[in-house]
């Protein structure tokens, strides 16, 4: 696509786009009869287009969704202001972004709509900047890592600046390289101008403007930024000698290291030249309403003092006591992984800091747009809800387990790689060179390319991967120069990866996803693809960078290898390579870390992520915890329910085991834990002869005691669900106390759910249960189980090498409607009814027969819990010898009406049933 708002095509596009039903999504007629409207109109006045790739681009933006944005809010304080606003001030800056947006990034229109829907929301939370002080409000965003955060906060400042906030602060991460790649953004899409060459829009002699500044027409809107976008344009103690602008009369702009050193140096200067005395004879500032955007919210910015009565951490203590000097302030965190944010006490106030930055105001949860290459769709998910689809996993994930001979896992700083690289790597490298290739061969010859290597959190040892990388890269090089020797032996090599990797994965995509190319079209591209790549270290130590905005012309192809920088906010642009092996302890480090998120338009089929097979178990299992806390959002945003109410029930939640670093918890020694209103159910299965047999065992023993004291509810037909009703607590207890979980997962806990069930019985709740052995009609290997004849049921697979690993994973063991077989009429009723209302929050069509488990899980009395078990067959389990049923199961828990919460040590159980128990630590310069 064009990237120049004024040339033909453009154009086109935008009059095509303007053309079409604004309120939903074009048909194809629609489209088709739009293009030749405007096609016939531009031919008449001699500007000529490609009719078929006008339409193939219009497909391809109309056919993106987005769904509205949902919140939960806080009115108390707050005075609804946005609408008035709406006609009493100019909304210039706002306008002239999402112009830019539409002509220049191409945004489909869905996209910018519900942009613009979402920013409004999230404006209008916060206080009308003419208001009377004092107020403050604070707000969290929850987005998707790498799915264009810092696009939607860029609206939501430029809406901020029209509405009247005249003084922004964005907090941006805590290294050089991502606060200037900020500062960049916000420069192209609010400012307008290069801060690198100018400090405001007005200045005379030396403008240089880019983004939303250099378009036709594009208003000169005053504005000033004394941060820039170089490496060390950061503010400091000389940037604020240097200013020469009054601030008040126009919007002011500083992007900033999220470091309590930056940030108290823009506090005293603010103070110095706006502060006034007040009656304590504390300086404040009055009349000078503050905005901050604090970026990858999460990060940095939490309170980790175990403490709450003691001092904060600094950089915590930084941004409070910036927010507490203005009367006026306004805080929005942004960030993909919330869990730390939520864990914030509500009632935290310090002395001197201030209150902390738990978002009272609002929790708003960004659904991503429909194009967007996310967790989801690495992973796959599957969803509760029967009016959604299941997402299911792209095919382009590669299993690494041949890494540990040359970088064992657990090695140290002073390590060094043994022998040559990995089989794996090297693939991976070829990998990279192909898709480089065939991105040109695409018409994509000047765009950015990206592969992450990702193996180390050592500096000194990325030096030394960094190494064998450019030595294997120019040996290639070298032997594709060959032409008579070593030329046809990697040329051969190429193209077996192509046709055995490449064509099929391709072939898993739609045409109009992903263009089909002959073998000679991508090993045309090969030797200039390879010459164009460089090999760079992204860490503290090192002085690469990742120059993309300077090689935005012709682009950037680049490995990078690196960790902890290459690990949060940094965008790899074109990545489409990850070489990934450094395991975490933590969800939300897990998904930050997973940079191949992202937008992948006409290049997806060429994205790899090679992976150990315990990680990309481990991703399965965050995508479905990250899934499970939006939709609760979306659940209690339904309900009505306040930011606080969820943060106490995310704290007293299942959810909160190992979300976030331990100290990040810390708000007492102990945790507590609720399983109101959850669904836990087992998905990973140690497949151990001895831990398979006691599973079984324990579930023949739960049948016999259930036949012992009440007659169960016969199988409707042959082999399938046998249902025990009136179940006393005990036997549940008993079952759950007895059965054994993978080390891996982490979110079901049976002894801490048996637990909860006991405490629930003491104050009157959970007495009684269904129980339901759950059998498929239509297997073909049923089973006798202490009397009861069963279908096995069947799950795929998500890790086809299970029998090597010992561990086999699936994405649920639930089939969503046997939730509901213990409810009455008026329960399913109410639970279709609370479905419906939630679709249409979201403008969803609610045609399900099964309400999502949530909405079942709110109907149940207290009294009415239901256990579902499930006796799998493990696929070929002829061939791994495997001829005892592998035990399932899924708790249906209604909401407690005391809360029963279980008490255990946050650390004891880090330390004993974390996935991995390495350091985190991370010691990069």
């Amino acid at each position: 696509m064009s990237d120049v708002p004024d040339d033909p095509m453009a154009k086109a596009r935008r009059l095509v786009l303007s053309f079409l039903p604004q309120d939903r999504q074009p048909k194809s007629d629609e489209v088709y009869n739009a293009v030749n409207v405007i096609f016939g109109m531009m031919a008449a006045q001699g500007e000529a287009v490609d009719r078929d790739v006008l339409v193939k681009e219009i497909e391809a933006l109309t056919a993106v969704f987005q769904e509205r944005s949902l919140a939960l809010t806080e009115g108390e304080g707050h005075e609804p202001w946005l609408p008035e606003a709406k006609n009493d001030r100019d909304w210039d800056f706002w306008e002239r972004y999402r112009r830019y947006l539409e002509d220049v990034v191409n945004l489909p229109p869905w996209v910018v709509r519900r942009l613009d829907q979402s920013s409004d929301d999230v404006l209008s939370q916060l206080e009308d900047p003419r208001r009377p002080g004092p107020w403050r409000r604070r707000g969290l965003v929850i987005g998707q890592v790498q799915s264009g955060k810092t696009g939607q906060y860029i609206g939501l400042t430029a809406k901020a600046v029209d509405a009247g906030y005249r003084f922004i602060v964005v907090l941006a991460g805590i290294h050089n390289d991502l606060r200037s790649q900020t500062q960049l953004r916000i420069d192209e899409g609010l400012l307008g101008f290069d801060t690198q060459n100018q400090s405001r829009s007005d200045e005379n002699g030396r403008s240089r403007a880019i983004g939303v500044g250099k378009m036709p027409l594009a208003k000169k809107l005053k504005i000033a930024s004394p941060t820039n976008s170089g490496e060390k344009g950061d503010f400091g103690l000389a940037t604020a000698k240097a200013i020469n602008f009054p601030l008040g009369d126009f919007p002011v702009v500083l992007v900033v290291k999220k470091h309590y050193k930056i940030l108290e140096y823009v506090r005293k200067w603010v103070l110095d030249v706006h502060g006034v005395e007040d009656e304590n004879g504390d300086k404040v500032i009055s009349d000078l309403p503050l905005f901050v955007i604090d970026d990858e919210a999460d990060n940095a910015s939490i309170n980790t003092v175990r403490d709450p009565e003691a001092d904060p951490t600094k950089t915590n203590a930084a941004i409070r006591k910036l927010m507490k000097s203005f009367d006026k302030s306004a805080y929005v965190g942004y960030t993909a992984t919330p869990f730390a944010n939520i864990y914030i006490d509500p009632e935290a106030d310090h002395s001197e800091a201030g209150e902390d930055l738990f978002p009272a105001s609002f929790i708003r949860s960004l659904p991503s747009p429909s194009n967007y290459l996310g967790p989801e769709r690495v992973f796959g998910l599957q969803v509760e809800d029967e009016d959604e689809d299941d997402v299911q996993a792209l095919p382009l994930v590669r299993h690494v387990d041949d890494s540990d001979a040359w970088l064992r896992s657990g090695h140290k700083s002073g390590d060094v790689p043994a022998g040559d690289l990995p089989k794996s790597l090297r693939e991976a490298i070829l990998s990279f060179v192909l898709s480089c290739a065939a991105r040109r061969a695409r018409g994509q010859a000047k765009a950015h390319n990206s592969m992450l290597v990702h193996v180390t959190r050592f500096t000194a040892v990325q030096t030394l991967v960094y190494e064998q990388v450019q030595d294997h890269l120019h040996l290639v090089v070298d032997m594709m120069r060959d032409r008579y020797g070593k030329g046809p032996e990697i040329r051969a090599e190429f193209r077996a990866l192509w046709e055995r990797d490449f064509t099929p994965t391709t072939d898993c995509f739609e045409p109009e996803q992903a263009e089909r190319l002959t073998w000679d079209q991508v090993s045309d591209q090969l030797l200039p693809a390879l010459r164009k790549i460089q090999v760079k270290t992204v860490n503290g130590s090192s002085k690469d960078a990742l120059d993309y905005y300077d090689n935005r012309r012709n682009g950037l192809s680049v490995i990078a290898i690196g960790g902890q920088k290459l690990s949060r906010g940094l965008t790899l642009e074109g990545l489409t390579v990850s070489y990934y092996l450094r395991p975490s302890k933590t969800y939300d480090t897990l998904l930050q870390m997973g940079r191949w998120f992202g937008y992948r338009p006409g290049y997806e089929d060429l994205c790899r992520l090679y992976t150990m097979p315990a990680l990309e178990d481990a991703y399965v299992e965050v995508t479905a915890a990250t899934d499970e806390l939006r939709r609760e959002v979306e659940e209690m945003a339904t309900l009505g329910l306040t930011p606080k109410q969820f943060g106490l029930k995310v704290r007293a939640s299942s959810l909160g085991l190992t979300v976030t670093a331990a100290n990040k918890m810390r708000q007492s020694t102990k945790i507590m834990l609720s399983y109101s209103g959850e669904g836990p159910e087992t998905v990973i299965f140690n497949l151990a002869r001895g831990t398979v047999e006691r599973n079984y065992q324990a579930l023949e023993s739960l049948v016999r005691r259930m036949d012992a004291i009440t007659k169960p509810v016969p199988a409707q037909a042959p082999n399938g669900k046998v249902r025990w009703n009136d179940v006393p607590a005990e036997i549940v207890s008993e079952f759950l106390t007895t059965y054994e979980t993978d080390r891996m997962a982490q979110r079901v806990r049976p002894r801490l759910i048996a637990k909860y069930v006991d405490q629930c019985t003491r104050v009157g709740e959970l007495g009684s249960w269904t129980v339901c052995l759950v059998g498929s009609t239509t297997s073909d290997t049923p089973k006798e189980i202490a009397g009861h004849r069963v279908g096995l049921v069947t799950r795929k697979a998500l890790n086809p090498k299970f029998g090597d690993e010992g561990r086999y994973t699936i994405r649920r063991v639930l089939s969503p409607p046997d939730e509901m077989i213990d409810l009455d009429d008026d329960q399913k009723e109410a639970a279709h009814a609370a479905a419906g209302k939630a679709a249409k929050l979201q403008d969803k069509a609610s045609t399900s027969k099964t309400p999502a488990g949530p909405h079942i899980r709110r109907q149940r009395r207290t009294d009415q819990g239901l256990l579902l078990v499930y006796p799998l067959t493990v696929p070929d389990a002829s061939e791994t010898g495997q001829t005892t049923p592998v035990v399932g199961f899924q708790v249906s828990f209604p909401h407690s009406e005391y809360q029963a919460k279980t008490e255990y040590e946050a650390n004891a159980i880090w330390l004993q049933e974390d996935i991995y128990t390495k350091d985190e630590e991370d010691d990069e310069a």
